[in-house]
């Protein structure tokens, strides 16, 4: 390994030197760099080409588990320790997110309060049967842009979505009437969010009553109760937004439709889904 350091660090620095630093012989460099590539070797730096390559094609999101899974997906039997100590040996790593916090989730209100329906039980057995739906916030140069989406839990796709610069109740009824208007679900599917007022509000309760949608809310103050909707929102965050600086909420809008649409919904390996995509998965249960 060390070897193999000097020799791809050699146009940057003195052979000589890095042999010192590292406590090597430069004579014993160049022996070894004179020996034919072993063929365990050769595998090896052909995998890390295919990891880089699956790790680019990700925007740099995916770690060790999801490049085993792409792997796996094309025929390639190679045991995840292995991916695993070839990505940390060139440096590759899924990205990590930084913590943010702003208040989206407005209770204090007269409206009614559905009750919790789920009971924290998400197991479905076809897509459109429960619906999880939530808001989030985003930073831009411009200030806040909010995103309401809504997640189905069979397939975990995000079916409907809108972003709007301000929190009101017209934002998540964006993102409903998108995900009915996509799905078409038949009526007794359950929509599960929080309590805020944006959901609670008689225009959204008169919308999803229209579809045959029966609300369902959390406990108060209890966010594990829509946990798969906040685990998007983590995803979301840890693998894009928390990675980019939005000069306009015009740019987050259009790098967060390209995330959405053009890779969580359409390519992103998910785990809870034996790693395989949400777009695969609708397919699967068509």
């Amino acid at each position: 390994m060390k070897f193999g350091f000097v020799d791809e660090h050699r146009a940057m620095w003195p052979v000589r030197v890095m042999c010192q630093a590292l406590g090597l012989s430069a004579s014993g460099y160049y022996a070894w760099r004179c020996r034919p590539e072993s063929a365990r070797s050769a595998a090896n730096r052909a995998l890390t080409e295919d990891i880089r390559l699956i790790h680019a094609e990700s925007s740099g999101t995916y770690g060790s588990p999801r490049v085993h899974a792409m792997l796996r997906a094309h025929g390639r039997r190679v045991g995840r320790t292995r991916i695993e100590r070839l990505m940390r040996r060139a440096g590759i790593r899924g990205l990590a997110a930084l913590p943010r916090r702003t208040r989206t989730t407005d209770s204090r209100h007269g409206y009614p309060i559905a009750p919790n329906r789920l009971g924290r039980n998400f197991t479905t057995q076809a897509p459109n049967q429960v619906w999880l739906a939530d808001l989030t916030y985003i930073p831009t140069g411009e200030g806040w842009l909010y995103l309401a989406a809504l997640i189905d839990m069979h397939t975990r796709k995000i079916v409907g979505w809108s972003m709007r610069q301000t929190l009101h109740t017209e934002i998540a009824l964006d993102a409903l009437n998108m995900a009915i208007e996509r799905q078409r679900p038949a009526p007794g599917l359950i929509h599960h969010s929080d309590r805020g007022i944006q959901y609670a509000a008689e225009a959204y309760r008169s919308a999803l009553a229209r579809s045959g949608v029966t609300p369902s809310m959390s406990r108060k103050g209890d966010c594990w109760d829509n946990a798969p909707m906040e685990s998007f929102f983590h995803t979301l965050k840890t693998e894009r937004v928390h990675h980019r600086i939005y000069a306009t909420r015009a740019e987050a809008r259009r790098d967060l439709f390209g995330y959405i649409e053009g890779f969580y919904n359409s390519r992103r390996l998910h785990s809870a889904l034996g790693y395989i995509s949400p777009a695969e998965a609708e397919r699967t249960a068509a």
